[in-house]
């Protein structure tokens, strides 16, 4: 058993990363500390995989040469300590499927925006006909793809748990879209520390590659001036002109990078809202550093059907118009989703808190939310946030409760946004069955 590696986490990223060292002839063993999924076992037993679950063995780390850690284990997990202990080298997911791919990698990172960016440059990759996969935070992991259909480019979601885990990665465009506190939590309150994560995607940067960074965001700002990078820097902003960059000036979106302009305007743009303004020109320099005809840029920041949970018209009941942002799992999501209604909202909140700090919501609730609807285990923390900033404050303990209260709260022309500002684990498995069971109990209005 000598020179094996373990993978801890029986998940997608778990999964993928067996899945991998088979193809590539590497001894593996897949401990996960819970229940796996059915289709997991099922990948495992077929492909020859040894694995167990329900804990892990206590000689589970003896003779290992590497530990792959699903990106939802904590560095405080004890198996991590004992083998940080013992000398082992402990990698993500992405930093082991990064050795076995030779694609064009670009990445992307932030605190809010990422999934939608990341799937708009697919999106681009795809109209362009290049061979293009989707992976990382979002739908498959990256090792999976890499170990059954590898594909010359890849356009990456990559969380900063994800990235507390590599090492020598290293994409050839880096996208960093803003850094606000979130998951603090995990990083034991410090922004700072959370901050170092998302950083991590520029470390290994060189004079060849690229990194498009918002220049409004302070953090962001700061942190990439600090870093010294020897990758050209591509910024974007509302606020100042950026040549080669992105900004906006009279109600249009310029971008200008590898010797080529695209101006568009606003209103053309398919992702509506301040925040999208900022993914769309992420999206559109790194459409120009991959060389796409500025016509198929244009076209697929102007078709782009956006994603599921993210500012999602559901449907509208008698003038009521009913609008699924699950994913807005922190309190900047949520900012960026009020910011960007023009009715009176009925707001559903709520879930499991990650450390937020709700003070930067306070005006805008107070301008646009009628009543806010509470769901969770644990409402404290948001009812005392909001006392007094709205007339109407009630709780739900189901999605079919919340659904309903904020149906009679709410009046002809209002929007009910679901929008929680809290991860979903208290009474969801994920963001994605929240905003789904959100959707049918509308649908069962």
């Amino acid at each position: 058993m000598e020179g094996r590696i373990i993978i801890l986490g029986g998940g997608e990223s778990g999964t993928g990363a067996a899945l991998l060292a088979r193809k590539k002839g590497i001894e593996a063993f897949l401990s996960d500390a819970g229940e796996m999924k059915g289709e997991y076992r099922d990948l495992l037993a077929g492909n020859g995989i040894d694995w167990e679950e329900g804990g892990h063995g206590k000689d589970l780390l003896d003779g290992a040469k590497e530990v792959i850690k699903s990106p939802g284990i904590p560095d405080t997990a004890p198996v991590i300590l004992e083998a940080r202990k013992r000398g082992i080298p402990v990698i993500s997911e992405i930093e082991f499927a990064g050795r076995h791919t030779r694609a064009f990698l670009v990445c992307v990172t932030g605190s809010n925006g990422k999934t939608t960016t990341s799937s708009l440059i697919y999106h681009m990759m795809k109209k362009a006909g290049l061979n293009a996969g989707l992976a990382g935070n979002i739908g498959k992991s990256f090792a999976s793809m890499v170990a059954g259909h590898d594909h010359d480019y890849y356009s990456l979601e990559l969380s900063s748990f994800q990235l507390d885990g590599i090492d020598r990665f290293k994409p050839d465009v880096a996208v960093l879209l803003n850094i606000t506190a979130d998951h603090l939590d995990r990083y034991g309150g410090d922004v700072e520390r959370y901050a170092e994560s998302k950083l991590r995607l520029a470390k290994n940067l060189g004079s060849d590659d690229s990194l498009i960074w918002c220049s409004d965001d302070e953090i962001t700002r700061r942190k990439v001036t600090a870093a010294g990078t020897g990758a050209r820097l591509y910024p974007f902003s509302l606020a100042t002109r950026h040549i080669p960059g992105a900004y906006t000036e009279n109600n249009k979106m310029i971008i200008k990078s590898n010797n080529n302009t695209i101006e568009m305007t606003l209103e053309e743009l398919a992702l509506k809202g301040k925040h999208n303004i900022y993914n769309s020109m992420a999206a559109g320099i790194a459409g120009q550093l991959l060389h796409i005809r500025k016509e198929v840029i244009r076209e697929s920041l102007s078709d782009f059907q956006g994603i599921e949970h993210r500012l999602e018209p559901v449907l509208k009941v008698r003038g009521i118009e009913f609008i699924n942002d699950s994913k807005a799992t922190n309190v900047n999501s949520t900012w960026y989703a009020l910011e960007s209604m023009n009715k009176k909202v009925v707001w559903i909140a709520g879930g499991i808190d990650k450390g937020n700090d709700y003070s930067a919501l306070d005006q805008l609730v107070r301008e646009k939310v009628r009543a806010i609807v509470c769901l969770g285990t644990d409402n404290s923390k948001l009812k005392g946030a909001f006392y007094g900033a709205v007339p109407t404050v009630v709780e739900a303990s189901s999605m079919p409760e919340a659904v309903r209260s904020a149906y009679y709260l709410a009046k002809k022309d209002d929007i009910v946004l679901l929008s929680p500002a809290c991860a979903s684990f208290d009474l969801f498995e994920n963001y994605e069955d929240r905003g789904r069971q959100f959707k049918y109990c509308v649908r069962e209005l």
